[in-house]
């Protein structure tokens, strides 16, 4: 009964708040002779801030049009802002910024959607190794890596090097398909340099700096303790896998919309995913020498907390995560 009783106030608190923002709407379209796709455009900075409360406001009109606007093709963004501005009654000739402002959101709007398509595609696609596409892949991925040792053969020990679990890295593929394969070669390629230092930290891994802080909060006992602890290392490979997966969940989520939406002056593409990772696995390398871990058993409570971070960082809507490195050098805060 209980429950019930809750379901029916949260449905009543529901209609409510409709009737009541409708009416505010009503009663500002009459006060300032705009509509709210208006308001937001002139009274809101461009990038996130202004995108995500023009798909809010598309999202959540009566208007069918509206509605589906979100999801219309690419092609088709020109001809449903000439509609939206006619539904509106809006004149494009004395208002002109509004249609090239309602079409940069547009452009972001339905990008992020045919970004999670094309991710999901991929991450759907298995590893083929009788695909001679995929299998030149990830020969390039080694040798972007190890550009100075030769690969003995296809099936070998020495892909662990690199931080795979076995002589034939297809089967590391299973959880994200090819969409992991294509992120560390992209991380490999682009900033070959970076990602050859990440990998060979993580097979020889150094603790971080002790401040003075730090020392302060040991007791003696602890301190020596610590200086004979051995920095623990992590799969490198494996982990990149693993952040993709970190990637995609951020993607799918809606979380990485602050972020797209403000690096990305038209419709983000696979790029900019790409450009994504590279950016969350050299923070996340960064962050596992900062937590020091006591040994590779902590991944998941070091994953856990650099996840948290990350989202918290994107609940800013003025937040693109900073490019500081060659992979993201694309990428344009507008």
């Amino acid at each position: 009964m209980k429950h019930f009783l809750r379901m029916l106030i949260q449905v009543c608190l529901y209609f409510y708040c409709t009737f009541l923002w409708r009416c505010l709407k009503f009663v500002m379209r009459k006060l300032t002779g705009r509509c709210e796709l208006q308001r937001i455009c002139y009274n809101t900075k461009p990038g996130a801030s202004r995108t995500m409360k023009i798909e809010t406001s598309l999202r959540g009109s009566k208007s069918k049009l509206l509605q589906t606007s979100v999801s219309v093709h690419l092609d088709a963004i020109e001809k449903t802002i000439e509609d939206i501005m006619e539904l509106k009654k809006i004149n494009p000739d004395i208002n002109p910024q509004l249609g090239i402002s309602l079409q940069a959101c547009l452009l972001q709007i339905v990008g992020y959607r045919n970004l999670i398509a094309d991710v999901e595609k991929l991450r759907r696609e298995p590893y083929d190794s009788d695909n001679p596409q995929h299998e030149e892949m990830l020969l390039k991925l080694w040798k972007f890596l190890k550009p100075d040792t030769p690969l003995a053969s296809r099936i070998s020990k020495q892909w662990c090097e690199i931080g795979f679990q076995g002589d034939d890295p297809k089967t590391d593929f299973r959880g994200m398909g090819l969409l992991g394969l294509y992120n560390l070669q992209y991380f490999a390629e682009r900033d070959t340099t970076a990602a050859q230092q990440v990998l060979s930290d993580s097979l020889h891994p150094k603790c971080r700096d002790i401040t003075k802080e730090d020392i302060s909060k040991f007791s003696k006992a602890e301190w020596e303790q610590k200086r004979m602890d051995k920095a623990i290392g992590y799969s490198f490979a494996i982990v990149g896998i693993n952040i993709t997966d970190l990637a995609y969940n951020l993607l799918v989520s809606g979380a990485l919309k602050t972020h797209f939406y403000n690096i990305a002056p038209e419709a983000p593409t696979l790029s900019h995913f790409q450009q994504t990772f590279c950016y969350l696995m050299h923070e996340f390398h960064k962050f596992w020498i900062e937590e020091d871990p006591l040994d590779i058993m902590e991944f998941n409570r070091v994953r856990e907390k650099f996840r948290k971070r990350i989202i918290k960082q994107l609940q800013n809507p003025d937040m693109a995560l900073c490019p500081h490195f060659a992979a993201s050098e694309g990428l344009i805060n507008i």
